[in-house]
């Protein structure tokens, strides 16, 4: 097997990338695989604009995760406050995942995060209907902080809502 590969994106990955979200998130393909939000949104997860934005702002970024020349998977971090990363759409292909990259993913973005930002803790937020995802990052050492953020309605570049009762759970990890 090809080995993995962590790298950070560059301009030049932005189409692959902008299909890999797609496909983790949206959509009857997201279904292969267990992190799809399609029973809770429909439209799109992100779009070019975006990714364009995220590669051209120093307190954020985007790792990538190459097979050889396949992309198949990506995170991004981002500086938050003093002290504190965010990490946010972790992407896996859904054919690939269950088999530890989305942890490798994980852990590379916490690096990431302490090295390019100082950040001793790490804040994600969560919908609190995904209570698999939510498990499986608390196997991951992050705990719910009892703070919830709203949910966008209203801007279709977030998605299109297939429920009323959509926020988020804020989750935290402290990191060496």
């Amino acid at each position: 097997m090809t080995e993995l590969t962590i790298r950070d994106a560059t301009p030049a990955d932005i189409p692959a990338l902008h299909a890999l979200v797609e496909s983790a998130y949206r959509g009857e393909a997201s279904r292969a695989g267990w992190t799809t939000e399609a029973d809770l949104l429909e439209g799109q997860r992100t779009d070019v604009e975006e990714l364009v934005s995220i590669l051209a702002d120093p307190e954020q970024g985007l790792l990538t995760a190459w097979r050889g020349d396949d992309l198949i998977g990506s995170i991004l971090i981002a500086r938050r406050s003093e002290g504190v990363g965010y990490f946010g759409m972790l992407s896996v292909s859904p054919t690939s995942q269950g088999g530890g990259l989305g942890r490798a993913l994980v852990g590379a973005a916490e690096a990431a995060l302490a090295d390019r930002f100082g950040a001793r803790r790490v804040s994600i937020w969560v919908f609190p209907q995904r209570e698999t995802l939510i498990a499986w990052y608390e196997r991951l050492g992050y705990a719910a902080t009892g703070e919830t953020q709203p949910f966008p309605y209203g801007d279709a570049r977030f998605g299109l809502p297939l429920r009323d009762d959509l926020s988020f759970i804020v989750m935290e990890k402290a990191i060496g």
